[in-house]
């Protein structure tokens, strides 16, 4: 069963591949600052940081679900995923630029640490007889979920706490198209996650709360710029990479701060489509 990631993030693969997945890389080739625009003139308003990650992370996986791969039509699961850093109520996305990274280091640091926002969507493009499921077309609509044999979780509630993966809530999936979809994800803790299901898509937003060495000086902030890793990353740092050791606490799952949550994304396919993580190892 493949798994196609709508990236080119080489931590996102590589964290993936590390779990027994391999997935197909493609790049989305979203215009993601003029995604943002249109949707924040949509609504009169900023996004919020779920809903920005949120609405990102569909657009990537409809631009590859929706592509020809080799001359062929994507056959299996898409995953999109985007991230941003939340720092006294600012969202940090690529800094691109030197300056602006040690700006935000600087601010980071004042700051104590922030949110990183992980936003994560997955589409059913599974067109052939599946031997496990056998599945012949796009997954139907996930039906409600209900938590411990009570009441339907509400939409627009039930987002989790941190350490846990809440239920899946079913909204509807013409209900505004991707910002109506991202808007249901906004009643997000930080530390915490929820999950949506529209149609074929699964959509859902975690989050982590991350400290920052409260030592950490300017020359160590030029040294780590220098290096050139924060300058195309959300937030300018990387756990995987040299800011490991700047970073002093992390409440959340560490995947997620990589940009893909390993726990979330298991929960998606298993609750939203009936697929169990070891169907997408490689073996």
């Amino acid at each position: 069963m493949r798994l196609y990631l709508a990236s080119t993030s080489p931590a996102r693969r590589a964290l993936l591949a590390q779990t027994g997945i391999e997935p197909v890389l493609v790049a989305p080739g979203v215009d993601e600052d003029a995604a943002v625009a249109a949707a924040s003139a949509a609504l009169g308003r900023d996004l919020t940081g779920p809903e920005l990650v949120g609405l990102l992370a569909i657009a990537k996986a409809d631009a590859v679900a929706d592509a020809r791969i080799a001359g062929s039509p994507v056959d299996g699961f898409v995953f999109g995923g985007d991230s941003a850093f939340e720092v006294d109520g600012v969202l940090y996305g690529k800094p691109h630029d030197p300056d602006i990274a040690r700006d935000r280091w600087r601010q980071m640091l004042a700051a104590g640490g922030g949110t990183l926002w992980s936003g994560h969507c997955v589409v059913d493009r599974r067109r052939a007889g599946d031997a496990t499921t056998g599945r012949t077309g796009p997954t139907p609509p996930v039906p409600e979920r209900r938590a411990s044999g009570g009441p339907a979780v509400p939409v627009g509630g039930g987002a989790g706490r941190a350490g846990t993966v809440p239920p899946v809530r079913q909204v509807d999936p013409s209900g505004g198209g991707a910002l109506g979809v991202a808007g249901h994800l906004g009643d997000v803790a930080p530390g915490g996650s929820t999950l949506v299901a529209a149609g074929d898509h699964v959509v859902a937003v975690d989050s982590a709360v991350l400290t920052f060495a409260d030592d950490m000086g300017p020359e160590e902030i030029d040294a780590y710029v220098a290096t050139g890793e924060p300058l195309e990353v959300a937030g300018a740092f990387t756990i995987d990479g040299r800011a490991a050791a700047y970073i002093t606490r992390i409440d959340g799952a560490p995947s997620a701060v990589v940009g893909l949550s390993l726990p979330v994304l298991r929960s998606m396919l298993l609750r939203g489509f009936g697929v169990a993580w070891h169907d997408l190892w490689s073996l």
